[in-house]
């Protein structure tokens, strides 16, 4: 058994070489540090999770098509053969500019990274517009905990309505409603429909799943509304084909355990009974922008992006690069994928020239490779250069595109077995839920952050480390004693 260690620290001997600190392990970050692979540094990637996500594929989790694992590989395995590269789990808690470190925690252990370059790709999490309360009942789709949990409730809503025996309570556990009518949303309620429509028609005795009432909610008059409003009515039409509710100009002002309130455009309140509600209502940037913002005194907009330069490096600190979601670029750059990925191909180029004491390259510029989102099977909207595609053409392209960014040769393989299971076939693999799945988070939040840390053996009152340290003196500080 082990006692309470010291702090635990991620030792690197020092090489001499330029320090890259990477905070978070998404599109950004990862693809900035792969593109250092050659670099003559030494790259510290700082992931809040142990895992790279594929964020665009989480519905698929959440409604059983895609395990966790097919679009969360873990970031240690995709830099496993990047010899210049160290992966360490930690939660970004401060960046201090003037002393260029930046300081991480995990359970209690808190560890300081000195830096010579810095890439900041921390990402965004769920928006709820000022009421944080209603994500005890809505949870987003952000992480993968979402997702689980998500599925946990979809699959068990079904579950509690076949021992239901009210006909208004099984109304209400069959009532699924997706607040946002964005790329996530539509392609959420989408498939909550080819569920309870397709999947799970023949497996209950008590309910027909066919009886579900999938509603998708938006205040904004359109449906996806980055795609035009010409795909974004075939889109409405689309849903209302496979038995989804779309109201738009619908503002959610309540949202409790037993359903929620909705004001219309007309400023009528109208109440939805519904036990499983999904958030994909907009995006909130880390904190780490505000931060960043108090000490170099650039702007922070009202969803928590950082303002930053051209070239998407800090004001005044052009050893600080901001990329993904948390970057407010001048351009207004939209929050997707591609943009993450691009900026952190440039940026991982403008790191390199700085070092070798080259001229910069000129401006970020983002090459816009179009908007696409599926609606179900064999059905989509894509919006690609201008040119507009809709249907089972449309649905290939989000197949191929979406596969070629899925990292690790054995994901993609197993990715296209649960596609050709599920929209092939009638079948959804993964249809795992468990109570701890559902609860773990609410519970967890309830017994407050020390829970987790009492019950690791975690470091107790012990001050940070810095990140490099003597390995003949790791043992030390590491300080675990067996017994």
């Amino acid at each position: 058994m082990t006692t309470s260690p010291a702090p635990t620290t991620a030792g690197t001997p020092a090489t001499g070489r330029p320090r890259v600190v990477v905070v978070g392990s998404g599109f950004g970050g990862l693809f900035a540090a792969k593109a250092l692979r050659k670099a003559p540094v030494d790259i510290t990637v700082i992931g809040k999770t142990g895992h790279h996500l594929f964020q665009p594929l989480l519905y698929q989790v959440a409604t059983g098509i895609l395990s966790e694992g097919e679009i969360a590989p873990a970031t240690r395995e995709v830099l496993r053969h990047q010899a210049n590269a160290r992966v360490v789990l930690g939660e970004v808690v401060d960046v201090d500019l003037a002393a260029r470190t930046v300081t991480s925690t995990v359970l209690g252990r808190t560890t300081v990274h000195p830096y010579d370059e810095l890439v900041v790709a921390a990402g965004a999490g769920q928006s709820y517009f000022g009421n944080d309360h209603f994500a005890e009942f809505a949870p987003g789709m952000k992480s993968v905990d979402d997702a689980l949990e998500l599925r946990g409730r979809i699959f068990g809503a079904f579950e509690l309505a076949e021992l239901a025996t009210d006909q208004a309570e099984i109304d209400r556990l069959m009532t699924f409603v997706v607040v946002g009518a964005g790329p996530t949303g539509v392609e959420m309620a989408g498939q909550i429909a080819e569920l309870a429509h397709r999947t799970l028609r023949r497996d209950f005795r008590s309910i027909d799943p066919q009886r579900a009432r999938i509603i998708l909610l938006d205040a904004a008059p359109q449906v996806l509304p980055p795609f035009g409003p010409k795909l974004g009515e075939k889109a409405r039409r689309h849903l209302n084909e496979i038995g989804v509710e779309v109201q738009l100009g619908a503002m959610v002002t309540d949202l409790d355990a037993d359903g929620l309130t909705v004001k219309d455009a007309d400023g009528e309140l109208r109440r939805i009974p519904a036990a499983t509600k999904v958030w994909a209502a907009g995006v909130q940037a880390s904190p780490l922008g505000r931060l960043l913002g108090d000490q170099a005194g650039a702007e922070v907009d009202r969803a928590g992006r950082i303002s930053v330069q051209p070239d998407l490096t800090l004001p005044g600190h052009p050893e600080v690069h901001v990329i993904g979601d948390m970057a407010n670029h001048p351009d207004k750059l939209p929050g997707v994928a591609q943009v993450a990925i691009q900026g952190g191909r440039y940026t991982a180029d403008q790191i390199q020239r700085r070092l070798a004491g080259k001229a910069p390259r000129g401006p970020f510029r983002y090459r816009d490779k179009g908007n696409m989102a599926t609606i179900s099977r064999f059905s989509a909207v894509a919006d690609i250069k201008n040119m507009k595609f809709e249907g089972f053409i449309a649905w290939v392209i989000w197949l191929v595109v979406h596969l070629f960014y899925i990292i690790g040769f054995k994901s993609r393989i197993t990715t296209v077995l649960h596609w050709m299971v599920s929209f092939l076939g009638r079948g959804r693999s993964q249809r795992v839920a468990t109570q701890q799945q559902v609860y773990g988070r609410l519970a967890l939040e309830k017994l407050g952050d020390g829970f987790a840390t009492s019950k690791t053996g975690g470091p107790k009152d012990h001050p940070a480390q810095p990140d490099t340290v003597n390995p003949e003196q790791q043992q030390d500080l590491v300080g675990r004693r067996t017994a």
